[in-house]
């Protein structure tokens, strides 16, 4: 093996083991595909639940830290910023050293960092121990894309993809009401305990469960390289598209559940904050929606789902506009299962699209994706400022006219070879 350090290249080679299997996939209805989903169910799963888990928390810490409101949303923003900063630096490791290494590595690290946090006592080291988990938990999500989409057969990915999604969801609905509840019982110490002892039981499910990679193959990495690979990302026709949706598609999502607890707690609803965050429930709505599309995808193709799944979300804020709160609970309902329907579609599709690069386009699709939940979720909130809840509609509505737009415009350009299935 020939290494030169200063410029961080390797001549690869390719293990004999997996020169025997390079024409086996995973195919649907085997043992190892089923073993890869849930793995991948499970490591989506880990990743939401530790990373999202504190949100309900947030007025505790303030209390607790004597920090403002501001002050405590740090405890997560501080973690999804060092996750979005992470994405493409991870997409180039697993490209250099593997896929399954870096996924196994990175639920570890993310559940060790959990466990310490209730040694600590101080506001500033709890924010270190944030930021460590999001560098930590950003291995995963920056190369579960690439894994599925070199191991899975064409025929199963979009199932697979669904399910890796669905895992998502159920990790960020599940890990928010797991450590409040768990918190009411013992307090935020016992909780986090607890919480890290799931993930750390999660990455070991992980580890026993999914297979090795089989068609990876190692990729020298450089900055020039990486240069060329982004500017080949970007000349594609359709990827530029696909991370606009990603950027507004979650921007959109978070604005809507952001500022709905606003207007339920108004007059003439009144809710309380724990009859608002019970709203989270809906995100059991995600898992199924997800597996859903997952096989639409397969059956029909992305081209042909992404659109439909833009328009149930469209379908789902406009039935927000009504007084009637069943009303309302059920567009949230719909735009939920429409959010994670287009999310499971488009993810996929970035990591496909981009061959022999999936795994940064599938940290520059999460990179947009986080990005603009962070920036679009928030600057929605001026939007209340005029109009209220029509306010942050209207946006919410522009948004997602431009990636109904995008969808429409991804469904005229010509597929890829049908070697690279499916993308019709």
């Amino acid at each position: 093996m020939q290494l030169n350090w200063f410029s961080f290249r390797q001549i690869p080679q390719v293990p004999m083991s997996s020169m025997s299997t390079a024409s086996t996939y995973l195919e649907a209805g085997t043992t190892e595909y089923k073993q890869a989903n849930l793995a991948m169910f499970l490591g989506g799963f880990a990743t939401f639940s530790l990373l999202y888990g504190p949100q309900t928390l947030l007025p505790l810490f303030a209390h607790t830290f004597h920090v403002s409101p501001a002050g405590a949303s740090l405890t997560l923003s501080a973690g999804t910023a060092a996750l979005a900063l992470m994405l493409i630096p991870f997409s180039l490791l697993s490209d250099r050293y593997g896929r399954s290494l870096l996924m196994k590595c990175s639920l570890f690290g993310s559940a060790f960092f959990t466990l310490l946090v209730p040694l600590v006592d101080t506001f500033s080291h709890f924010l270190v121990l944030r930021v460590l988990l999001g560098v930590a938990i950003a291995g995963l999500p920056a190369t579960a894309m690439a894994y599925l989409g070199e191991e899975i057969a064409p025929s199963a990915r979009g199932r697979a993809m669904g399910l890796y999604i669905a895992g998502n969801a159920f990790g960020g609905m599940s890990g928010r009401f797991i450590i409040s509840w768990l918190t009411s019982v013992g307090g935020w110490h016992m909780a986090f305990l607890c919480s890290g002892l799931l993930g750390m039981a999660a990455a070991i499910l992980f580890y026993r469960s999914v297979p090795d990679s089989r068609h990876f193959r190692a990729r020298a990495v450089s900055l020039t390289m990486l240069l060329q690979d982004a500017r080949a990302l970007f000349a594609d026709a359709a990827l530029p598209k696909i991370y606009a949706v990603s950027f507004m598609l979650m921007g959109v999502f978070v604005a809507l559940y952001n500022y709905l607890g606003f207007r339920l707690e108004a007059s003439p609803y009144g809710l309380s904050h724990t009859q608002v965050s019970a709203i989270f429930l809906l995100y059991a709505l995600g898992t199924v929606s997800s597996a859903t599309a997952g096989r639409w995808v397969d059956k029909i193709g992305r081209r042909n789902v992404l659109w439909r799944m833009v328009v149930l979300m469209i379908a789902g804020l406009a039935l927000t506009q009504f007084a009637w709160l069943p009303v309302i609970v059920a567009g949230v309902a719909l735009f939920t299962m429409g959010f994670f329907g287009t999310h499971s579609t488009a993810s996929g599709w970035a990591g496909e699209r981009a061959r022999e690069r999936r795994a940064l386009s599938s940290a520059v699709y999460l990179t947009a994706y986080y990005l603009g939940g962070s920036l679009l979720g928030s600057g929605a909130g001026l939007a209340w400022g005029f109009g209220q809840w029509r306010g942050v509609s209207a946006t919410l509505l522009l948004a997602l006219l431009a990636v109904l737009g995008c969808a429409l415009l991804l469904k005229k350009i010509t597929p890829l070879s049908a070697v690279v299935p499916p993308s019709r």
